[in-house]
């Protein structure tokens, strides 16, 4: 009896596009260029197809698409961490940044594959050769060099790929406007009246972003006759820490300081921290500004004045960039274009 009733209970109908192609009277072929998005078909059978196919429930079988082009409609993301760091200690701007850069691939028909490495049980970066993905994006901590030497040397393969705020000069990079963001801090500090600003930096880490963004500095002060005044950071800390002890540097020396410009948030609420502690306040006693614009500035106490880079074009920049070499073809932008936002921490007087 079982089998009797399996035998009799139907079996479900696929829809095809020669389905489609016969309820919209047109052939197969012109079916697979309409909803592929051929220009050579007219708008008139575009529609009539699409029309066709919603009425039968007809969907592009995407497996079979990619069999066909070689192409898998996926771009791999790797976010480079610090060995054995927590997830959830990672730069918020990172995931500001993986955020932006998912968005960007959705709104142009592409998958994100996101891994997170960050030693040598887990460094994997062949997504081409596996078919797993067209192209890959890196993005994270500069502070891993084993990471990036693996993927610098990978890159040297041929693999399309391209990252952010890259530590070394000759890869496919995509940063901030780190020059102009400085001068935009460092002109909001003496125009508000601070004369005696330092510099919380560094001119020595692979964070290439920092060098730059001292070096804007150092431009606008002395554009205003001030002398520039680095503090440099500790390598291998956390960047909370380093804003710390930055600061208990740059007390130590007993010159005279107004205002502070920290190379990016994190340090900076390291740096608000300390001087809290120390019974400096800000902007009372010294103004402080950051660089990235990560959420948590807004949320300090008092809320961070910081340079914040547009995210939904660094996302589209770098998802674009990496299109463009698949295709064979150049990408020259390389700067977000950024933006000062003022906030209680810079206030004068």
């Amino acid at each position: 009896m079982g089998d009797t009733a399996d035998k009799s209970k139907p079996r479900p109908f696929r829809v095809t596009s020669f389905d489609v192609a016969a309820e919209a009277g047109v052939s197969q072929s012109t079916v697979s260029r309409a909803l592929a998005g051929d220009p050579v078909v007219s708008e008139a059978t575009r529609l009539r197809v699409a029309e066709a196919a919603r009425k039968l429930n007809y969907y592009v079988d995407n497996n079979a698409a990619r069999l066909r082009t070689g192409k898998t409609g996926t771009l791999a993301v790797v976010v480079i961490c610090r060995p054995d760091e927590d997830r959830k200690d990672l730069n918020p701007f990172t995931y500001a940044l993986l955020g932006s850069i998912c968005a960007a691939a959705s709104a142009r028909g592409y998958e994100t594959l996101v891994s997170f490495q960050d030693g040598p049980n887990n460094l994997s970066g062949r997504y081409e050769e596996q078919r797993k993905a067209d192209g890959l994006i890196v993005i994270g901590t500069t502070q891993n060099e084993a990471a990036w030497d693996y993927y610098r040397e990978l890159g040297s393969t041929g693999m399309n790929w391209v990252c952010w705020g890259s530590p070394y000069d000759d890869l496919e990079w995509i940063r901030s406007d780190n020059h102009e963001g400085a001068r935009l801090a460092t002109g909001h500090l003496i125009e508000r009246g601070f004369g005696k600003i330092a510099c919380i930096g560094s001119l020595d880490s692979l964070q290439r972003q920092f060098a730059e963004r001292y070096n804007g500095y150092a431009e606008r002060m002395e554009r205003a006759g001030l002398e520039p005044w680095l503090v440099e950071i500790e390598s291998g800390l956390s960047r909370e820490e380093q804003g710390r002890r930055a600061v208990r540097d740059l007390l130590a020396t007993g010159r005279p300081c107004d205002a502070v410009f920290a190379v990016c948030d994190e340090i900076a609420l390291g740096a608000l921290r300390e001087l809290t502690e120390q019974g400096v306040k800000v902007p009372q006693d010294m103004a402080l500004i950051g660089f990235d614009g990560i959420r948590a500035s807004a949320h300090a106490m008092p809320p961070l004045s910081t340079v914040q880079p547009d995210f939904a074009a660094a996302g589209a920049m770098m998802v674009d960039k990496l299109l463009a070499a698949l295709a064979g073809e150049t990408h020259e932008q390389r700067r977000v274009p950024v933006k000062l936002l003022v906030r209680e921490s810079t206030r004068r007087g």
